[in-house]
């Protein structure tokens, strides 16, 4: 039977969820492929986020004719072959607009990206190139300079997934409408969790459960036994949100045996390394931030090697990170300081950047009063007074920035309050 991934892939631009970033009605890449005069791309990015459905429906809205090739099984044999077809269709009688997609662009070799060179150049055909690793190290640079664009395709959010999967459902051509199927919408939302923004795993997931399950409803059970992961994390989604405040919260007070505790609820419960990792990098910066400015270095990595050793293993750095947070001294200046300028420019008006702040590298800005003024402060031993903020900021004295007496974030706090006393003497 045809994966379900197959059967719902997107026909048209209308059907296409995710990658917002950069196609969206009116945006770029949406007109070029509306107005027929889209040419080459690479197209990159992780694996089940949309790269050859898009291609695929690029080439149906141009109208075009269209090869497609996979790096893993085709090499120059077959890459030759597809040129010579396109020039006699280029070219030819038929004078048509012709289309190559090569999957896994990155597994050629040079010697075999190169081959592609010349028909770029003479437009034999418009490339496009998709691969999971990042271009501008796997793919030859002569290549990269003859492509107009590189398109980074991101995992499609949790929300965009559920969304294909409730579609799937409800789909009476091409899903599993006709089964009158219902759902827990614990059960979607934790494939959408689980298949980590991959909507080819998502929803064949969604059709191994269709085809072997007993009865009408797609519960969080039939979900869990699919993804051989245990459902408590997912039954009530308030108990997620209370287990992850009662960690920050733990952490944030300074008791690390509390943290610990939370963090091995969240682990019985199934919850993912992202999911608990995120909200520690958040923590590292928000609650103890300059009081110990390496903590979101020293998290971050823990949080990475969870990810790459997995579980059970995984415990064992989410514990350090979980450990050190809550042992480290706490500061939440930084979080204030953002918030508090952000509000600023939200509820007042601000003045305009100070004349001797702007940018002058370029011709005519002396004539318009830019940088007239500037002090270089390596000029001056390091620092010197100036003004910096906006002129009605200035005159009030605006402080966003309010250093505590916690941690490291005393020898910034001592820094910034000796600023030019030695010139004041």
């Amino acid at each position: 039977m045809t994966p379900l991934s197959t059967r719902m892939r997107p026909s048209g631009l209308d059907e296409f969820f995710g990658q917002r970033h950069f196609l969206y009605k009116g945006s770029l890449l949406y007109n070029s492929i509306k107005n027929k005069n889209f040419e080459s791309a690479i197209f990159f990015g992780p694996s089940g986020t949309g790269k050859t459905t898009l291609a695929r429906i690029i080439v149906k809205e141009m109208g075009a004719d269209f090869y497609e090739l996979n790096a893993t099984t085709s090499g120059l044999k077959d890459l030759k072959a597809v040129l010579d077809e396109a020039r006699v269709k280029t070219f030819g009688v038929e004078k048509k607009k012709v289309y190559l997609y090569v999957d896994e662009f990155h597994r050629w070799n040079k010697l075999q990206q190169d081959a592609l060179l010349l028909a770029l150049e003479e437009g034999v055909v418009n490339f496009i190139g998709s691969t999971t690793e990042n271009p501008y190290f796997a793919i030859n640079n002569a290549v990269l300079s003859r492509v107009r664009a590189v398109y980074e395709f991101r995992r499609l959010s949790k929300e965009d997934v559920v969304k294909i999967l409730k579609s799937a459902i409800s789909n009476q051509e091409r899903g599993l409408g006709k089964l009158g199927l219902t759902y827990e919408e614990e059960a979607l939302s934790m494939i959408a969790e689980r298949s980590d923004g991959d909507v080819r795993v998502a929803l064949d997931t969604l059709g191994f459960i269709a085809e072997n399950m007993e009865g009408k409803e797609i519960s969080l059970k039939l979900a869990g036994e699919a993804m051989q992961r245990q459902t408590s994390f997912y039954d009530k989604s308030e108990d997620k949100y209370n287990l992850l405040s009662a960690l920050q919260k733990s952490i944030r007070g300074s008791d690390p045996d509390a943290a610990v505790h939370y963090l091995a609820r969240l682990i019985s419960a199934d919850a993912d390394v992202m999911t608990i990792g995120r909200r520690l990098m958040v923590i590292a910066s928000e609650d103890i931030g300059m009081a110990y400015p390496q903590a979101i270095s020293i998290v971050t990595s823990c949080v990475t090697a969870s990810q790459m050793v997995g579980f059970p293993e995984a415990r064992i750095m989410l514990s350090q990170a979980v450990i050190l947070l809550a042992s480290s001294p706490k500061s939440n200046s930084g979080i204030c300081a953002i918030d508090m300028a952000l509000e600023d420019l939200k509820s007042r008006k601000i003045d305009d950047i100070p004349a001797h702040l702007k940018d002058t590298h370029y011709s005519g800005a002396e004539k318009l009063g830019r940088g007239i003024g500037y002090k270089y402060p390596h000029e001056f031993g390091g620092w010197v007074e100036q003004q910096y903020l906006p002129d009605n900021l200035y005159k009030e004295g605006v402080k966003y920035y309010n250093p505590s007496d916690h941690g490291q974030e005393v020898a910034f706090k001592n820094y910034l309050d000796n600023l030019g006393k030695d010139n004041k003497k």
